[in-house]
């Protein structure tokens, strides 16, 4: 780690819990963030800007006027570009030691257990039921921990599943099939500064995970903005769970 960068990182490697060797691992990690929208803009800002080293962002939308409410890393002069170009210029604006890899197009299960292989953590912030089971499952294939966030209306949920334990619960395990219905953004609203809340707190245990640090895993953090409350539920793996329970 040269000078510059001692300089730059000097107020995470003063924690104890981090110090040199710990922000040497975030410069050496990967993280793959599945949806470049209202929470995979904090997610990727905080990342770059905490000295990951390597993104992968992946997102086939465009930027649209609707996104700029809450889409922090896209602005007016983005409008009809790749979101994850738009994501890439901003980021390379933030931090220039920081590579950034784009995959503008919706991965299919090969594609995406091929480039979960290969990271150290996946962030999912996209807002379809089928896409959240589809990177739940490349994620348990390959056992990389995935860091999950939802927003709509006033709430938030959040939690890590650590596929590096043999026990720990997936996002089927929680779900199971009930969403398939579920609402979105599109159709029920979001407040705007909520997808930066629940971003900023994926974008936290990501870091901690990457540095060795305690994680939410086993535990669901609720979040209702309105209100500003927060509570938490423990998760356990459902050992008949098609996704990741134990084989019949």
């Amino acid at each position: 780690m040269n000078d510059d960068e001692l300089l730059r990182y000097a107020r995470q490697i003063m924690l104890p819990a981090i110090g040199i060797e710990g922000q040497e691992r975030l410069h050496r990690a990967h993280a793959v963030v599945m949806g470049v929208g209202g929470l995979g803009s904090p997610v990727a800002a905080y990342l770059a800007a905490a000295g990951v080293g390597r993104l992968t962002l992946v997102d086939p939308d465009h930027v649209e006027a609707s996104n700029l409410q809450r889409q922090i890393l896209h602005g007016e002069a983005d409008l009809g570009a790749d979101k994850v170009a738009s994501g890439a210029r901003r980021i390379a604006a933030l931090n220039s030691t920081c590579r950034v890899e784009t995959r503008a197009e919706r991965l299919d299960a090969d594609a995406m257990r091929a480039l979960f292989a290969g990271a150290d953590v996946v962030l999912d912030g996209t807002d379809h039921f089928a896409a959240r089971g589809a990177i739940n499952r490349a994620a348990v294939a390959t056992g990389t921990p995935l860091v999950s966030g939802a927003v709509i209306r006033f709430e938030g949920q959040l939690t890590t599943f650590d596929f590096r334990d043999p026990q720990a619960a997936c996002y089927h395990c929680l779900y199971g099939d009930e969403g398939a219905d579920e609402d979105t953004c599109a159709t029920s609203g979001v407040l705007a500064s909520l997808p930066g809340v629940v971003g900023s707190l994926q974008a936290t245990e990501a870091l901690k995970l990457l540095a060795g640090l305690p994680t939410l895993a086993g535990r669901l953090l609720l979040i209702d903005g309105l209100h500003m409350q927060f509570r938490e539920i423990g998760l356990q793996r459902d050992p008949a769970c098609p996704v990741c329970g134990d084989p019949p």
